[in-house]
């Protein structure tokens, strides 16, 4: 009879633990906070925050900084809100609706919810106050005036403009030839700078009014971009990149991109270069977050962001020209930078601070626009992210999280420092979410076989067997950090979530940062014989499933993988080359052929362009079909403008010939960020089923 109770005890005690797991939908419902946005003026702010794919405009304003919904779009229709932007004097917030600003061709329509009407992508406005959101026009990019009573936007690569309180008929600007963008308006707003980009080249131009015709700037056979006005509007500071053609070049040697920052008088034309980057790989026009990020600051400076260190760092140069001033040098990157209204200062994110595990985390730095005396104002074990200083200079705001707490809207009073974090929006957080017991993920790095080191984060859950199974989970991009708590970007805030899960059910979790990924400098960045072109990091992950079965609590015979997009890439390739090693795999809209998917042998080919394609079949997980042996769950949406939906058809239809356990999803109509959040999580429970019933006994 004790017997009996006691096993009656232990089994109420494990449906009690059972019953206290968290559910995917409960793990999935985390406000996610995008877009922030600060007036010129004065203290007022605005952000997008998807709420389950309720996705709304929220303002605040100071001092009080109360957190306040704009918008009352109460129902999941998987169109985003992008572009949010406060008028100068913080009256109106302009936004856009629609299309997938995460994907190639962002202003096309997008329909997830599989409505049975066409969609549009559209240039919306409301006013701080609050009232009906009023629809300007068909159209994307919007830019208000410096005045506030206009938005210049782009609508079919052409210039459109209208008043931003919805009065009259939106109405082209002018027109160019080509496909217009980058629009830039005057201080004065009355002249607008944008880019004409015409295939092998782009042009900077003006537009005065139609009376005048358009003042092209320093044109020339190149490609122009970045234009940036002085702060007196007197002059324009933009980048130079030579155009494309010439004699092909080498596929496989490093990449050389130079560029050049120029400036130009606007009145007479007279334009010089007054910085150019070296002509070697690091000296290329930098692939992260905002590219050369280019500002006209205040004591006649110009900020840009250059990687010729072999770091992402700030410079800075006098606006006459001369040499240029590492503002951040250290063994970190920057990211998210904003200028201060002022112009004396810059704010951005940095995977840097006082402690080791900082290269895995993001805070908030400040700079002096002409001095290299850097600060690190949010350090901790948080994650800070897109700063920005509100118009009346008096604090500042940024997207702040942990390893426990998804991300909420944050201030700091400014400049002041040492002083504690305000949290905006911490309330929306669901209770469930708030009390979930999550697990902390701790830092870790092991050697690929040719010496690299590789970076991940482990997800370890407490108790349970003693030998548990483990997943490799791989990040896509390939341009991408995971880092040590609730991410910033929205799909891998999923991914977070969906590791915590896996965690919650007893896994094993390893988030792999592989040689590719950003935050480690540029020879991790830009290694050789990458991707279509020898797939070198996979090494990386081969590594992490070998450093994981190495490990006392692991058991080595259940060890999977999981990926999206560039992870998807590289889940396919580990199932097929390493199925001793991966024994199931949920492949999530990859890449699996990258044969044919080069420049091609021809009259003229390229050195090196037999090799290329050799690596390019060596490259690609349809050449391994002989040697995958382990099941795999393949998932895509059917208008990814990421990936080809028809990469996922090609790899299923030849693993059909094969003994490989195969299981599909695909999902009508969504895109490759799941915009729909019922397709989010039925991915997320997809994923995890799968792993869960090849990996559990």
């Amino acid at each position: 009879m004790r017997q009996l109770t006691l096993l009656l005890l232990l089994c109420s005690l494990s449906y009690l633990l059972i019953a206290q797991q968290p559910t995917m939908q409960q793990l999935t419902t985390y406000p996610f906070p995008s877009e922030l946005a600060t007036a010129t003026t004065d203290s007022r702010l605005a952000l997008a925050i998807n709420e389950q794919g309720r996705r709304n405009l929220y303002v605040a304003e100071g001092p009080a900084f109360e957190l306040r919904k704009l918008t009352a779009y109460d129902e999941d229709l998987g169109d985003e809100i992008t572009s949010v932007q406060l008028s100068a004097d913080g009256n109106w917030v302009v936004y856009v609706k629609g299309g997938d600003h995460g994907g190639s061709n962002a202003n096309t329509p997008r329909n997830p919810a599989s409505l049975p009407v066409a969609t549009k992508v559209q240039v919306w406005s409301v006013p701080f106050a609050g009232g009906q959101p009023k629809l300007l026009a068909d159209g994307d990019d919007p830019v208000v005036s410096p005045q506030g009573d206009r938005v210049a936007f782009i609508r079919q690569g052409q210039v459109w403009t209208c008043a931003i309180d919805g009065s009259g008929e939106a109405g082209q600007l002018f027109y160019a030839r080509g496909v217009n963008g980058g629009i830039q308006w005057s201080p004065d707003g009355t002249a607008l700078a944008f880019v004409s980009a015409r295939g092998s080249h782009s042009l900077v131009g003006i537009f005065r009014n139609k009376q005048t015709p358009i003042q092209w700037v320093a044109p020339t056979f190149a490609r122009d971009g970045s234009p940036r006005w002085s702060p007196d509007g007197k002059r324009i500071a933009f980048v130079r990149q030579d155009a494309w053609g010439g004699a092909p070049d080498s596929i496989l040697s490093p990449v050389i991109n130079p560029w050049a920052i120029w400036t130009a008088n606007v009145d007479d034309g007279d334009a010089a270069p007054i910085w150019s980057a070296p002509r070697t790989p690091q000296g290329a026009v930098p692939t992260t977050n905002g590219g050369t990020n280019l500002h006209w600051v205040g004591k006649d400076r110009i900020t840009f962001l250059s990687y010729h260190d072999k770091w992402p760092h700030l410079y800075s140069i006098r606006d006459t020209g001369g040499d240029a001033m590492l503002l951040t040098p250290g063994a970190f990157m920057v990211e998210h930078i904003r200028p201060s209204p002022d112009g004396q200062w810059l704010v951005a994110s940095a995977n840097t601070g006082p402690d080791r595990d900082d290269i895995d985390r993001r805070h908030i730095i400040r700079v002096p626009v002409d001095k290299p005396d850097m600060e690190v104002i949010t350090p901790g074990k948080g994650i800070e992210a897109f700063p920005s200083i509100t118009g009346d200079g008096r604090h500042l705001v940024f997207l702040s999280a942990t390893a426990s707490r998804p991300s909420v809207p944050a201030l700091l009073p400014w400049p002041g420092t040492n002083t504690t974090v305000r949290l905006l929006g911490e309330h929306l957080i669901p209770d469930i979410l708030q009390n979930a017991e999550l697990v902390t993920p701790k830092r870790v790095e092991f050697k690929a076989p040719d010496g690299m080191t590789v970076y991940a984060q482990l997800f370890e859950p407490v108790g349970g067997a003693a030998e548990k199974p483990a997943v490799v989970f791989i990040h896509g991009g390939p341009q991408r950090q995971m880092l040590l708590g609730w991410h910033y970007g929205d799909y891998y805030a999923n991914t977070y979530a969906l590791n915590q899960y896996l965690a919650s059910r007893g896994f094993i979790v390893l988030s792999v940062n592989y040689r590719l990924g950003i935050g480690y400098g540029f020879d991790f960045h830009k290694p050789l014989f990458a991707g279509r072109y020898g797939a070198s990091e996979y090494q990386d992950i081969k590594a992490a499933g070998e450093w994981l079965a190495d490990q006392p609590q692991v058991d080595a015979t259940r060890i999977g993988v999981y990926g999206g997009s560039y992870g998807g890439y590289l889940t396919a390739l580990a199932l097929g080359k390493d199925s001793d090693l991966f024994s199931a795999g949920v492949d999530i809209h990859g890449v699996h052929n990258y044969i044919g998917r080069i420049p091609p042998v021809s009259a003229e080919p390229a050195p090196d362009a037999e090799r290329a394609i050799e690596l390019a079949r060596s490259s690609s997980p349809v050449s391994y079909l002989d040697t995958w042996r382990s099941p795999v769950l393949l998932i895509h949406g059917d208008d990814d403008a990421n990936v080809d939906f028809e990469q996922t058809i090609d790899l299923l239809n030849r693993l059909k010939k094969t003994n490989v356990l195969i299981e599909t999803l695909m999902i009508p109509d969504d895109t490759h960020h799941w915009m729909l959040y019922e397709h989010q999580v039925m991915v997320n429970q997809a994923t995890a089923d799968f792993l869960q019933k090849q990996l559990y006994p």
